[in-house]
């Protein structure tokens, strides 16, 4: 029973951590990369539709990428949902080819993409302690219903403890990384 609780903590930790780095790859370094724009969603037909369902996005070179559309009456519908998404991204159209360059990061741009990433991390971190908390509160149900020893509770919730200790220092790890990324030039 113990073991169920701590297997199925240590999953959804770990969902949590690769919900971060999902969050984390929108948040727009230096180099271009195609998931910048998976957040951007198309009007099409009257349906809202991901962009990369609607066109090929690929990389030009480090600063910019291009959108190959796949239908011709679509290349203004894709430019404007560009232009209005909260990226700041100016797109250049060329016929069905629409060319993003992405413009060099300032100082003061890294330096709020860095509050943001350190923004999200925290919440990475409450939604485990709150994982931690639904844990050892299924651990004092079990053990109040004496299906388990005070001290078998007690060794659960000190291996929760260490699973959660784990996942915490692999949230900061990856913002390491990612505020390591935003401050290259």
């Amino acid at each position: 029973m113990i073991n169920e609780i701590q297997s199925d903590t240590n999953t959804r930790m770990g969902k949590t951590i690769d919900s971060l780095k999902q969050d984390l790859m929108k948040v727009r370094t230096g180099r271009a990369h195609t998931s910048l724009l998976d957040s951007i969603m198309v009007d099409y037909y009257g349906n809202p539709t991901p962009l990369n369902q609607v066109a090929n996005i690929s990389v030009l070179d480090a600063r910019t990428l291009s959108v190959q559309v796949w239908e011709k009456q679509m290349t203004p519908v894709i430019e404007k949902a560009i232009l209005t998404s909260d990226l700041g991204l100016n797109p250049a159209t060329s016929g069905e080819l629409i060319r993003i360059p992405l413009p060099p990061l300032t100082e003061e741009t890294r330096k709020n993409l860095i509050k943001v990433v350190r923004g999200e991390g925290e919440n990475a971190k409450v939604a485990i302690r709150n994982i931690r908390r639904d844990a050892n509160g299924s651990l004092k149900d079990l053990e109040k219903e004496k299906e388990i020893s005070e001290d078998d509770e007690r060794r659960g919730q000190d291996a929760i403890q260490k699973i959660t200790d784990s996942h915490v220092k692999e949230v900061d790890d990856v913002l390491a990384v990612k505020e390591k990324d935003l401050m290259e030039i």
